[in-house]
């Protein structure tokens, strides 16, 4: 007990000079005897106040003074000293006065203290406690403040129910177990009611979240709401935290179990749901509606781009991401190719008509097809997927290629000026820089499709202070690896080999390998060129790296992926996973190159493929029969030989024609028609003639040394008025000019803050990515909701504020703000 004594009466005498021992049940006298506290004098009280006043206050005004009574404190009247008493301190040697004195708080709030022992029981918690104590607390802010350590969270209710919200969903309830047993637990129902709306006659935390859903949904849509707009405030905040992510979606299945939500949906149009994402049936259901209206026709491409972009707002997006862009693509695909015209009135004009825009339905296709395999879900988008997929491949890929191979067949020679010809890449393309003494990095990606080289194009003009171009080139025949990689090398004459082998011959020599080709280099530029596989590139370190820019004139890096993995039988299903991470491989490689001062950058591809992503039919083979005096090599999309049988289903061609050297005669199957092939793949080819597979891409791509990328401009578009009247405020927020690669999306949180800085509406985070000409598109309208809080600064004026976010921190500047007055009236009281 002395240990105690000692340690509260040098707390107080570290704020007061004099203090005052009243022992009540005059128990303690040998404690007071005993006690020794140094600079402190000791005086008792026995009828002798006036002396011992005169004392304190004349004689020895810098002393320390512990004055003891053994007895309780007289009344007012006849207390000498209390006007001392009152300004100085008080030592209480009961339970309760301990307490008080080692949190240092004055004895008027000894009921706090004495309603909720349990709680200072424990030295953790006293401790917690005193650590946020201020010395203007009210009766309330302490409790709160002893939930908040009950709850090991911020002294907030919205904090201490997240906290207490995540225990229910682990199954435990060890926290709201403390706060009952401290007797906190009427105060929490208390604020809960005043706050929330929440009433109960047996309050419990599950009840309150089933209300919380059941309420908040209900405001949604058109269901009887019992809680206030604070809930709805609450739940955003809730499921848009990070920390109570899993929290909130197993209570959010949970209830929408309990309050059937499925059933209720299915009684509802999808459009009056794309603004909620409390329950993720939610989502399940707008899919499962885009899916049938899009295959149905019935909505139309910018409705399901405006819906699915809203989605992307929502809680549940993420996990449903696939489906929404997936659906968005097929959208896209299906008006597309509504609006083409596939014709064409040469080669030349029908490379610049794909080139220009007919690529694109080759990209929305493989986007589709890829979001699809990423979802897992293809039983939902069967309808779907079977419908683009026959759209693709009757409707456009067919249907396009039948009218290329008009062109194809009535051309002599195999050259559509001005279209490049890739055995003229080095000669147009790379020759220049080597003439004005400049150094060039050439990337060749293997199978890299013109429609992935344009989505390239964007990806690197994302990155700052990159700029490229796109143009196309046309592959010689036929598109396949071989010939292709040895087109682009510096040549004068291209053979095939008079052999099964498939090679080709560059000016006599062998073009198989990285060996051969880096002698072809050597040759042509004076054993100042090399090659290498990207991937031995990428495990460079800087100083190599270096060296190897600084020391050759000409390098050549060879990417393989998409080859790779559709080539096999076993993969090619993976083809557009595998283009998906060529994408960013080439990325790393261009990046690193531009790293190490390589300033003039090549990308290119040795040939295109087509893919379709369905098991194909009988129809979709040749039914050539294959003659000739001599089969050299075989191929889905290609036969090489000698004295070839004419046949009306295969174009053949003479070497000369395609402008090679030598006597070996190719077979093509006309538009996309496969040959028969054992034991290799059939939906992944490359080799013939369709514009997929022969137009590629040539990107130049250079670094600046100042940045060029900047962000869209925001503005507040406050409307007719600048008073706020009732608990919500709808705002449009306008993007003043389209997101391209080099205008950048910018990402704001916006909420209305008091002049102080509270928060008092919900928050929400706006992405401004649009990317029309149209300015009535780039309009985004947000409802806020005011919380209770708004009430406190009625009359005043409050600020309307955007703010974003610092990169690589979790802070945030202001982007731009405008100022309202609150001017609420009794009406505004009356939630929805």
């Amino acid at each position: 007990m002395n240990d105690r004594i000692v340690l509260a009466l040098t707390k107080l005498f570290d704020r007061h000079r004099i203090i005052f021992w009243y022992d009540g049940k005059q128990e303690l006298r040998d404690d007071f005897a005993a006690l020794s506290l140094p600079g402190i004098e000791k005086l008792e009280l026995t009828n002798n106040e006036f002396g011992v006043k005169y004392r304190l206050l004349r004689e020895e005004p810098e002393q320390k003074f512990l004055l003891y009574r053994e007895g309780p404190q007289p009344d007012n009247l006849g207390n000498w000293l209390l006007d001392v008493q009152l300004a100085q301190g008080e030592f209480r040697t009961d339970q309760v006065g301990l307490w008080l004195s080692e949190l240092e708080l004055g004895y008027g709030l000894k009921s706090v203290v004495e309603a909720h022992t349990e709680f200072f029981k424990a030295v953790k918690r006293k401790e917690n406690l005193k650590r946020l104590l201020k010395p203007d607390d009210t009766e309330g802010k302490i409790r709160l403040k002893m939930l908040g350590v009950c709850a090991g969270v911020e002294p907030r209710l919205d904090t201490v129910l997240e906290s207490l919200l995540a225990e229910l969903s682990d199954g435990r309830n060890d926290k709201f177990k403390l706060i009952t047993r401290c007797s906190l637990d009427p105060f929490l129902w208390e604020q809960m009611k005043r706050t929330y709306g929440y009433q109960s006659d047996t309050p419990g935390i599950r009840d309150f979240v089933i209300e919380l859903f059941k309420s908040c949904y209900s405001m949604g849509t058109d269901g009887q709401v019992l809680l206030s707009s604070d809930s709805l405030v609450f739940l955003r905040r809730w499921k848009d935290s990070r920390q109570y992510e899993s929290s909130f979606e197993l209570l959010s299945d949970e209830c929408a179990d309990l309050l059937g939500i499925e059933q209720d949906l299915n009684k509802r149009d999808f459009r009056t749901l794309i603004d909620l994402d409390y329950f993720r049936l939610i989502d399940q259901k707008i899919i499962s509606e885009l899916v049938r209206n899009v295959v149905g026709r019935t909505v139309s491409t910018g409705d399901v781009a405006l819906w699915v972009r809203q989605r992307r707002q929502g809680h549940w997006y993420q996990a449903y991401r696939h489906l929404y862009e997936a659906v968005d693509y097929a959208s896209q695909f299906v008006h597309m190719l509504d609006e083409a015209t596939l014709e064409m009135e040469s080669m030349a004009d029908g490379i610049e008509r794909y080139s220009r825009s007919w690529f694109r339905l080759d990209q929305l296709y493989r986007k589709f097809t890829w979001h699809v395999r990423c979802s897992g879900q293809a039983s939902l988008m069967e309808s779907l997927t079977e419908q683009i997929e026959n759209l693709y491949s009757n409707n456009y890929l067919l249907k396009q290629n039948d009218r290329w191979q008009i062109h194809v067949d009535s051309a002599t020679r195999w050259d559509a000026p001005p279209v490049l010809l890739q055995k003229h890449f080095f000669e147009r393309c790379v020759q220049p820089f080597l003439n004005k003494d400049k150094k060039v990095y050439v990337i060749i990606s293997d199978a890299l499709r013109y429609e992935i080289g344009d989505e390239l194009l964007s990806l690197i003009r994302q990155e700052d202070r990159f700029d490229a171009s796109l143009e196309p080139a046309l592959s010689i025949l036929p598109s396949y690896t071989q010939l292709g990689m040895a087109a682009l090398l510096p040549n004068k004459e291209l053979a095939l080999a008079d052999n099964d082998s498939g090679t080709v011959q560059v000016d006599g020599q062998s073009s198989q390998g990285t060996a051969n080709r880096i002698k072809i280099l050597d040759q042509a530029i004076k054993q100042r060129g090399t090659a290498l596989r990207a991937e031995e590139l990428m495990s460079l370190n800087r100083d190599d790296c270096r060296a190897l820019v600084s020391d050759h004139d000409v390098v050549y890096i060879y990417h393989n992926l998409i080859d790779k993995t559709g080539d096999s039988r076993d993969s090619e299903e993976r083809v557009f996973d595998a283009a998906e991470d060529t994408l960013q491989e080439l990325i790393k490689v261009i990046k690193k190159l531009a790293s190490a001062n390589a300033s003039n950058l090549l990308l290119t591809s040795d040939h295109g493929f087509i893919y379709q992503n369905r098991v194909l039919e009988e129809s979709d083979f040749s039914g050539a029969v294959v003659e000739g005096e001599q089969i050299l090599y075989r191929n889905r999309r290609f036969v090489l030989g000698k004295g070839l049988k004419k046949v009306p289903e295969l174009r053949t061609f003479q070497s000369s024609e395609l402008g090679l050297a030598g006597s070996v005669e190719v077979h093509i199957p006309k538009s996309i028609n496969r040959l028969r092939l054992k034991g290799s793949g059939s939906r992944f080819v490359h080799g013939g003639a369709s514009l997929q597979e022969v137009v590629i891409p040539i990107i130049r791509i250079n670094k600046k040394r100042k940045s060029d990328i900047s962000a869209v401009e925001v503005d507040i578009l406050r409307g007719g008025t600048s008073v706020i009247t009732s608990g919500q405020l709808a705002l449009v927020f306008y993007q003043m000019g389209p997101s391209t690669d080099k205008v950048q999306p910018r990402t704001l949180r916006a909420g209305i803050y008091t002049q102080g800085g509270d928060l008092i509406s919900d928050s929400h985070d706006l992405v401004f990515d649009f990317v029309s000409d149209n300015p009535r598109e780039r309009e985004l309208q947000v409802r806020f909701v005011l919380t209770r809080k708004a009430d406190e600064v009625n009359g005043q004026e409050v600020i309307l504020r955007l703010d974003e976010k610092l990169a690589g921190t979790s802070h945030y500047k202001k982007y731009k703000s405008l100022t309202y007055l609150m001017r609420r009236s009794f009406t505004s009281d009356f939630d929805f």
